[in-house]
């Protein structure tokens, strides 16, 4: 790892025994221990390739570490957002004069959002094929709720409410957003024989200590051998997340109320799952 280096419009430097740690803790600073978590390992891989300070970056290593990056272009361009965060706080903060990543451009991706929404009949597959009882329900909870894997990892006792018909949960997801999300009666009965103290997690790991969170791994691990019984290669929990907004919008569900399920910043990033699965189109007014 190279050592960073940065002299400031204010005087500031990091000499040769401070780290990277130290603009990225301020960087990331009240985001999510996930997002804390995958923006910092995008950082170290950049500072890794370009073995500069940060004082010394220009566009043209920005650019040739994105050529190296494999994968998708979602992949590509979740990397450069990063990046152009990281250099946007540091030149902010006035450490250095030129901000590289304001220029750095990168094409608009493949919408493949479609390839990620199961169908009803696998989603029900994937529940009934479930043999292990919390497997079953988490399976269940991140559908029918439609939670980010780091939200259900989290839940405890304590945001469940019982209501006159099922229950409720107090969800703090993305962007420090708390939101309530109703759970249809016959998800909450099942729950509620798992429950335990307000201050024990609903799901909790076997593989550590008592009342220990899931953690993410986990959850996709279990996931992912529910797609594979049914012949389904490499889904993500979110894929779930996608189903339910696609399968409720189908169903009727207004989108404005889905965007609050969901815990969207707005309805435009709803309305994607509209577009993904059009009900009208003006090929159709062409058939005789």
């Amino acid at each position: 790892m190279s050592e960073l280096v940065l002299n400031a419009t204010h005087n500031i430097e990091l000499n040769a025994h401070d780290s990277l740690d130290v603009l990225l803790n301020m960087w990331l600073h009240g985001k999510s221990k996930t997002t804390q978590s995958s923006y910092s390992k995008i950082a170290y891989k950049f500072i890794d390739f370009v073995q500069l300070p940060l004082t010394q970056i220009g566009l043209n290593h920005l650019q040739s570490w994105l050529d190296t990056i494999e994968g998708s272009d979602n992949t590509r361009k979740t990397y450069a957002s990063v990046i152009k965060s990281l250099f946007t706080f540091t030149h902010n903060l006035g450490l250095m004069s030129v901000n590289p990543g304001k220029a750095l451009k990168v094409g608009k991706p493949k919408d493949c959002l479609n390839e990620r929404i199961l169908t009803e009949s696998e989603v029900m597959l994937m529940i009934h094929q479930e043999s292990n009882h919390r497997n079953k329900l988490i399976l269940k909870t991140l559908y029918y709720c439609g939670l980010r894997v780091s939200e259900l990892c989290v839940l405890k006792w304590k945001d469940a409410s019982v209501r006159t018909n099922g229950g409720q949960f107090t969800v703090y997801g993305k962007g420090q957003k708390t939101r309530t999300v109703l759970v249809p009666p016959s998800l909450w009965q099942e729950l509620i024989q798992l429950k335990a103290e307000p201050d024990e997690s609903v799901f909790s790991s076997r593989k550590k200590a008592d009342n220990a969170h899931l953690d993410r791994t986990q959850v996709f691990r279990i996931v992912k051998n529910a797609a594979k019984r049914i012949g389904i290669d490499n889904p993500s929990p979110h894929w779930l997340r996608h189903s339910h907004a696609s399968h409720s919008l189908d169903r009727g569900c207004p989108i404005h109320l889905l965007s609050n399920s969901l815990g969207h910043a707005s309805v435009s990033t709803t309305s994607r799952y509209l577009h993904s699965r059009p009900e009208d189109c003006s090929s159709l007014y062409l058939i005789n």
